[in-house]
C-alpha cells in the first residue's frame, strides 16, 4: 500500500511520485502496456516500465476520472464488431468499436500524451 502523498512508488529503487501529474509526465516512465480485466473494467492494469528496468502496474480506475467522453453500454468483446486489441497487451491504440472496452484505449491513448494531459488538468 502506498503511503499518504504518494501515487506510486517504485519497488525496485523505491522512487516515489506524489501526484499522478508527476508520474505521467515524468521523463524516465513509459507506457507499455494494458492487461484488460473483462469482469471489471476498473480493475484493469495499466503497465508502465521505469528507467531502473522495473515495470509499474496501476489501475485503470486511478486514470478513469481523466475521459470525459461517452461510455458505451455494450461489451462487444468476442462479436465481429471487436478488433480484439485488448486481448494484446501491448497494443495501446484506440478501438474504433463502441464498446463498453473503448473508453479504456481512449484512456491509454491520452497516457502517451501527457503534455494533452497537463493541459487539460490546469
Amino acid at each position: 500500500m502506498a503511503a499518504t502523498g504518494t501515487f506510486k512508488k517504485c519497488k525496485i529503487c523505491d522512487t516515489q511520485w506524489t501526484s499522478r501529474d508527476l508520474f505521467i509526465n515524468d521523463p524516465e516512465i513509459t507506457l507499455v502496456g494494458y492487461q484488460a480485466n473483462f469482469v471489471i473494467l476498473e480493475k484493469g492494469l495499466f503497465l508502465f516500465n521505469h528507467s531502473c528496468q522495473s515495470t509499474l502496474s496501476i489501475e485503470v480506475q486511478a486514470f478513469a476520472d481523466l475521459y470525459e467522453g461517452p461510455i458505451f453500454e455494450d461489451r462487444l468483446q468476442g462479436s465481429d464488431q471487436c478488433s480484439a486489441y485488448c486481448l494484446h497487451q501491448t497494443l495501446l491504440k484506440p478501438c474504433p468499436a463502441k464498446c463498453e472496452c473503448a473508453y479504456v484505449r481512449e484512456i491509454l491513448s491520452m497516457l502517451q500524451k501527457p503534455d494533452v494531459l497537463t493541459c487539460q488538468a490546469v
